[in-house]
């Protein structure tokens, strides 16, 4: 590999629920003049996935918990929101006015379990609230099928979100769903450039796949929800986003 093509995808529609991504996204390949090709990655925003898959709450319909009227009064938070929140976690990590740091039922730690209110249309005078893809590795692979029968081509998937990150400022795309794929490299046992052999090296390969996307995707009124990157090579066996998570026994933090 000597370069990267990062591409994005322009004049996406705004996506509805039960809309196509598949038919959108090869709309955008041809508006673009990008013919996709094997080994290619397509790199899509959670926020598109969600919306079509309608994994969407109207506030007006939650009824909020005495735990989340609780919580809600410490961080000054709807507690309609924050029941939804509450429903989407295995347990909250932290709290604070204004944050919550939970432990999504897909394993991940994050703020607001990715409930999130951010380009998100009202609709009819609702407030909605939009959430994580119940299955986001189901999802990828689902995309590169229905791709593959569009465009004729197996390309890779990775669903992409913004996290942030424990003592680091700012936020960073992070893949939370993969298909085609390695999610993760494991290096170990190879040597470096000295012979000496590697003994922890694992690679969050879609991670940094899905960090690359946001470069170009931004995370305002940018309307870029699909990148394709270019150039990339892999000979790691494939892998989903689940596996980047890590398993509770490893981890000494929690």
């Amino acid at each position: 590999m000597t370069s990267l093509e990062v591409i994005p995808l322009e004049g996406l529609p705004m996506v509805k629920a039960g809309d196509d991504l598949a038919e959108l996204i090869a709309s955008g390949f041809e508006r673009t003049g990008v013919a996709p090709r094997a080994g290619d990655v397509l790199v899509v925003a959670q926020k598109i996935v969600s919306k079509a898959e309608a994994r969407v709450v109207d506030l007006a319909t939650v009824k909020p918990s005495a735990k989340a009227r609780t919580l809600a009064a410490e961080v000054d938070k709807d507690p309609r929101l924050v029941e939804v929140i509450l429903s989407e976690s295995v347990r909250v990590v932290r709290a604070r006015r204004g944050l919550i740091i939970v432990e999504h039922k897909l394993g991940f730690i994050m703020a607001n379990a990715g409930v999130d209110q951010s380009n998100v249309a009202p609709a009819n005078g609702s407030n909605h609230v939009l959430l994580l893809p119940e299955n986001p590795d189901a999802s990828a692979e689902a995309l590169r099928r229905d791709m593959k029968a569009r465009t004729g081509v197996d390309l890779a998937i990775v669903i992409n979100d913004s996290f942030g990150r424990p003592w680091r400022q700012g936020t960073v795309g992070i893949a939370i769903g993969a298909a085609g794929l390695p999610a993760l490299i494991d290096l170990r046992g190879r040597p470096d450039l000295f012979g000496r052999k590697l003994e922890v090296s694992v690679i969050g390969f879609a991670d940094e796949v899905a960090a690359a996307a946001s470069l170009v995707m931004g995370q305002a009124d940018e309307a870029l929800p699909a990148v394709l990157i270019r150039g990339l090579s892999w000979s790691a066996p494939e892998s989903t986003a689940a596996s980047l998570v890590r398993p509770a026994d490893e981890d000494l933090f929690r």
